[in-house]
């Protein structure tokens, strides 16, 4: 039965077959305003070396689009996903280091990155898994860094769409993880830009990692 499924397993498994196309299908989609979001909010920061050069994570990195840009714009871009076909095809294509790793299984250094970018991918994991994953992506960002997400916003629903596993996120229920993960909230948008809201189906923001309250007083 479809409950028996690996969530994890399953969605690889299917990005892994269809990595060709998935390429071509997305390879030509304007980013350009999410990746403004992160590199303006890394830019703001204060004490920020004004536009950089910035060391980002491009999590869930796919074929590696926008490694290439991050590149293309002067900054050090690494990339991680987790299905193997796409990390051959991101190194190739960017000359980027990617990391392979699943979104559930990561191994990151810890205070090494500026910002995070997480396109259209964190809503991949598991809502029972987000608050650890949030957790080692926060470990990982250098005081006061950014972390950028894109999901498809819903209803707070999770589930399968065809062989694909995802949480459709409502923005109170997606500050309902940031918050408590130690993150702040910067701004908010929704996607495409321009439209009526029920044709906007994604759901931006932009978050800051906060002092450690463990650390802090």
């Amino acid at each position: 039965m479809s409950t028996r499924r690996d969530p994890a397993a399953a969605t690889l498994e299917h990005y892994s077959s269809h990595a060709e196309s998935f390429r071509e299908g997305t390879w030509d989609h304007d980013v350009s305003q999410n990746m403004a979001a992160l590199l303006d909010a890394l830019s703001a920061r204060p004490g920020a070396a004004g536009q950089g050069p910035f060391t980002i994570l491009d999590f869930g990195c796919g074929p590696g689009r926008d490694l290439i840009e991050f590149t293309r714009r002067g900054h050090v871009a690494v990339g991680l996903d987790g299905t193997a076909e796409f990390v051959e095809m991101a190194r190739a294509a960017s000359g980027c280091e990617v990391l392979h790793q699943d979104f559930l299984k990561l191994e990151l250094p810890q205070q090494h990155f500026d910002g995070i970018f997480a396109n259209a991918s964190l809503f991949h994991v598991p809502s029972a898994e987000l608050p650890r994953v949030l957790g080692q992506l926060r470990a990982s960002l250098k005081p006061g860094g950014i972390l950028f997400s894109s999901n498809p916003r819903g209803g707070d629903l999770e589930g399968w769409s065809g062989p694909r596993y995802g949480v459709w996120h409502s923005l109170e229920g997606w500050r309902g993880y940031l918050e408590p993960a130690g993150f702040i909230e910067l701004r908010h948008y929704y996607r495409p830009d321009g439209l009526p809201r029920e044709q906007q189906p994604w759901l931006a923001s932009v978050w800051q990692k906060t002092e450690d309250p463990r650390q802090a007083g």
